[in-house]
Formats: structure tokens, sequence, C-alpha cells
């Protein structure tokens, strides 16, 4: 579809998002991919990273870092002994999200083509696509795509390019984790960030160290950096703009969205709407029009009472719902654009239900290598669990306010302060329902079931049902050990 402005009363838009899948790599260079590796590899890694920085290009797994700016620290702390490697984030694990998946169902070759770009860039040798062993269809899809690029001779001599397949925990895709599962550990986020501590080397503490921490690794000095190997971890939608941001320019991409948030978002929408689905539109668009655009908007006859960007972020209530969908507008909303996945909520779902789901959701996925991210987290979806049966505890709100504020304390990666976010967004924007519950007001019910996404389509979202009887040790037994995981794999630190 051609561009069309910065105009948002639009429809979906089809940049990343292709209107048919590419079968072939052939299909793909016919449409016009390749170019982009081809003029990366023209010029000067300088000059890509230059191009990218303008652009404006900025991650789209959640956090929303500029994409430039990210290569240009990994270029910047290459190690002289050791390969730089990029790595790309295909452990798609938000609750309620699916785009990476269906980029990877229809186009992979943009993707791989986008790493490649990124490679060139940072001085890399090594690509590794790091997903899910449990996503079947991409995985097929992604060897099938890396075999013809092979072919093909897109890649240098002596260069790799591999698949890993990795653990279905939802902290898999934390990018530290990441490079933790690829080095042969569980999936435990780590301190050091992964410009300073890439794939191929890791500092291993001594048997006798205290730090109880459960990844095997220290926070690197600055002394270690010609020592320690950078990774570039980008997630796949970042990856699929790449290409056609190098070959067509940085003004290009900027003629959809905002000058902070440039370019195109691919959204999933689930929830209480018509067609749940997957789509692309302007950053920019509200998000309103976003969920009628993509998902046909509320059920007949009812109406949005709110929105839950995944389990990243705060709910965004209904006189918020024409937020523009941008980094600093959610934000400046209270809450965020994560990974652009949006569950609905109408007049017939209840607020509490849905937070208990995902409150649940993650205080089992936490590894507990943060006490409090493990503990408070378990309390939290308790307390939420118990007001949604109508069996509430004297004091149950004000520990639930408690938990909140310290659920977060020491937190080494994100899980814990989206815990937070998304149960303070509750207490903070729907207060009288859970007085509701807690007063036994409202009638009792089950939580909600908030969970990965197993499949997405013909307007039907699959949720993953046997999360249900996952355990917060992350074993799927009748009865929790009560162990953390990260006690339950100490075992993987000598």
């Amino acid at each position: 579809m051609p561009c069309r402005g910065k105009t948002h009363s639009m429809p979906t838009v089809n940049r990343v998002l292709p209107e048919r899948a590419y079968e072939t790599l052939d299909d793909y260079v016919a449409a016009g991919g390749g170019r982009g590796l081809e003029a990366a590899r023209a010029v000067a890694p300088e000059v890509v990273i230059a191009e990218i920085e303008a652009s404006g290009l900025r991650g789209r797994g959640g956090a929303g870092f500029p994409t430039g700016t990210k290569w240009r620290t990994v270029r910047d702390h290459r190690s002289d002994l050791l390969p730089t490697s990029v790595v790309v984030n295909a452990a798609e694990g938000e609750p309620g999200t699916f785009k990476d998946r269906t980029i990877m169902r229809l186009d992979p070759y943009s993707v791989l083509e986008g790493a490649l770009v990124a490679a060139h860039a940072v001085g890399a040798a090594i690509v590794v696509v790091a997903t899910k062993a449990t996503f079947s269809p991409e995985v097929a899809r992604l060897r099938r795509a890396m075999a013809e690029v092979r072919r093909a001779g897109w890649l240098a001599e002596d260069f790799e390019l591999s698949l890993h397949e990795g653990p279905s925990e939802y902290l898999y895709g934390e990018e530290t984790a990441l490079l933790e599962s690829i080095a042969g550990r569980p999936p435990f986020p780590r301190i050091a960030p992964p410009f300073r501590r890439g794939v191929t080397e890791v500092v291993e503490l001594d048997a006798d160290d205290e730090s109880g921490l459960a990844a095997p690794v220290d926070m690197a000095g600055p002394s270690d950096g010609d020592v320690a190997p950078p990774t570039l971890v980008d997630n796949v939608e970042t990856l699929a703009n790449v290409p056609r941001t190098v070959s067509e320019g940085a003004a290009w991409f900027r003629r959809y969205g905002t000058d902070e948030s440039p370019g195109t978002i691919v959204c999933t929408v689930t929830g209480s709407v018509r067609r749940p689905g997957v789509g692309e539109v302007p950053m920019g668009t509200p998000l309103a029009e976003a969920i009628a655009a993509i998902a046909g908007g509320p059920l007949d006859g009812r109406r949005l009472v709110a929105v839950l960007p995944g389990v990243a972020n705060g709910y965004v209530p209904a006189d918020l719902l024409a937020t523009p969908l941008t980094y600093e507008a959610m934000a400046a909303n209270g809450s965020g654009l994560g990974s652009a996945s949006f569950r609905a909520l109408d007049d017939g779902d209840d607020v509490v239900a849905v937070t208990a789901g995902a409150s649940r959701f993650l205080a089992v996925e936490s590894c507990g290598q943060c006490v409090p991210c493990k503990q408070d987290g378990l309390t939290l979806a308790t307390i939420l669990e118990r007001l949604c049966r109508g069996e509430p505890e004297p004091g149950d709100v004000d520990v639930l306010k408690t938990r909140a504020a310290t659920v977060g304390d020491r937190a080494r990666c994100y899980l814990a302060l989206q815990h937070q976010a998304v149960v303070t967004s509750l207490l903070d924007r729907f207060p009288d329902h859970v007085e509701a519950h807690a007063t036994h007001e409202a009638p009792p019910t089950d939580r909600a079931l908030v969970a990965e996404l197993v499949d997405l389509g013909d307007g039907h979202a699959a949720i993953d049902e046997d999360f249900r009887h996952k355990q917060p040790d992350w074993d799927h037994g009748r009865t929790d050990s009560g162990q953390a995981p990260a006690d339950r794999h100490a075992e993987h630190r000598s």
C-alpha cells in the first residue's frame, strides 16, 4: 500500500505486514526485498547507523528504545578478541500479543534481512534467531527461509546464522534471559546488559559467591570492554522495519507517525471485540480507532470500559481511549505502548477478574531471583483471587496496596514493575470495582485466564489453557514445591 502522509484517519496499512504472505525468497525479492542489505553493504557501517538514527526507529519489543542508539552502543563496545553477535528476539510471550508470530508467518525474509543489515552495522559475524520450541509454524518457516538465504548467497564467508529453540517461559523474552538460554542455562535475567556481555562469553561467579544471583553473570566493569563480546538484541518487528528504512531512507520511514514516535506499529487486539486480530497502523493513531480498524470495535450493544496493554502497563480507561498510539502519549496517560497488545474490556467484563488473571500470570512467571517480585507477587495474586471469589479477608485491600508498592523493590528486570503497574492502575482507576468485591456487592466470579496466545486467526484468539495448571515453581504438577524457579535450578551455577 502506498504511503499517504501523516494523516491518522485511515485504515490499517501494509509496511511491515505484507498484504499476502511471501511464500519464497524469490517472491520477497520480486517485491523489492534484498535492496536494504545491498544498500547497507555498499556503504560504511557508520552510514547505516546514522540512517537508522535519523529515521527515529524505536524498538518494537516494548521498551521503545532508539534503535540507532542501541546499534551505536554495541558497535562502540566491540571486543578485539571475541566476535560481536546479533540476536533476533522472536520469543514472543506477552499475553495478548501475536504480532511477531504474524510477521514471521507472513514474511520471515525481512526479519532475516534486517538482522543481516544490523550485523553489518555493528560488525557482527553471528546472527542467532531465538524463538520458542513450541512455535512450530514459525520454526518451520524460519528454517526454510534461512536455508533459502544461504542458497541465495546472502551470507558472507564464515558468517554464522542459526536458530535457537528455547523454553516456553515468559522471561525467556527478556533480553538477558534470552542470552542465558542461548548459553545453555535457564532463562533467568542477569545484571550485565547485552552490550557488555553477549552470547559467546560470560563471567562465571565463584562457587562460594554469596550474591544470591541465579544467572551466573556479574556486572561487567569498565575495564572489561576489550574482552567481553557485545550482543545486539532486537525484536522481530524492529528488524522487519530495517530493510526498507535503509533502502528508502529515513525520510521515507518518517512519512508515517509523529516526530518522537515515527513509523507504523503492528498491534494485536483481543478481548471483547468483534474479531480479534493483528493489524498495522500509523503511529499516532488513536487507540479507539486502532481497535475499530483491526478488530471491528466493541461487540454489538456493548461499550468499552478499559483496555489492558498486555501485562506490562496500567489500564487505559474509557475516557482515555482517544490517546494516540505513541510512546510519549501512552506514557503520559499513565499507561504505556509496550508491545502494542490490547485486551479490550467491555461493560460485561469484570476488571478485577482480569487483573487477578494478569497478577497470577506475573507471579507464576517470576523466576524468584528477586524475593519481593515472587513473594509479594504471589500475595497480590492470592488476594485478587479471593476478592474475585467473594471470599475477602479483613485488611485485604490495604495489603493489596502495600504489596503493590513493594513488589518492584530491588527488581533486576521489568517483570515486577509490570506487576506493580497493572495492580496499581486497578487500585487507582477502578477503586469502586475493588470495593464492590471487598464488600460482597459484586457477584463472585472466577479469575480471567491471562496467558500467552497459542494461535490467532479467523477472528478467534486461542489462549494457552495449559497455563491454568502451571505452578509458581514453573512445574505443571498437581502441587507447587514451594521453591522459586531460581532455587530449583540453582545447580546450573556449578
